[in-house]
């Protein structure tokens, strides 16, 4: 579908704000190279539209296809995935399963559900990520 640009830039696009050393960098997570700063949180924030309208202005002269923000794609995962891996670890994997006294499946995710959660604290305890909203746009500082 062809939006125009006045579209794309009411659509709801994730800011990204990163305090630095000489204030704030701001990007649009979703269009890569979309990327602006400033002094203020305020000023970084104007200054991303701005950032903003210019990009979509290239893109559609260029004719270049321009991604949805996050929260409108629609993922259709079936929740079923195949997996290859080696039959030692295979092995050791349903040996501990049983040891539990939980199906293979069961114990596998446990692991990724406990390793992909840590994986998510450690970002946000390394990127000191917040996710409040901002005129409908998730901000993360």
């Amino acid at each position: 579908m062809n939006r125009t640009i006045d579209e794309y830039k009411n659509l709801p696009y994730t800011r990204e704000l990163v305090k630095g050393d000489d204030g704030w960098l701001v990007r649009i997570k979703e269009l890569h190279g979309c990327i602006s700063q400033g002094d203020t949180v305020e000023e970084a924030l104007s200054m991303i539209d701005d950032a903003l309208e210019s990009w979509l202005e290239t893109a559609i002269e260029d004719v270049i296809d321009i991604p949805l923000p996050e929260s409108m794609v629609e993922e259709n995962f079936s929740g079923k995935l195949i997996l290859r891996m080696p039959k030692t670890l295979h092995a050791d994997l349903a040996k501990q399963a049983n040891r539990e006294g939980v199906s293979l499946n069961q114990y596998i995710i446990t692991i990724l559900s406990a390793g992909n959660q840590n994986i998510k604290l450690a970002k946000i305890h390394s990127d000191k990520t917040i996710t409040p909203k901002f005129k409908n746009k998730s901000i993360y500082v």
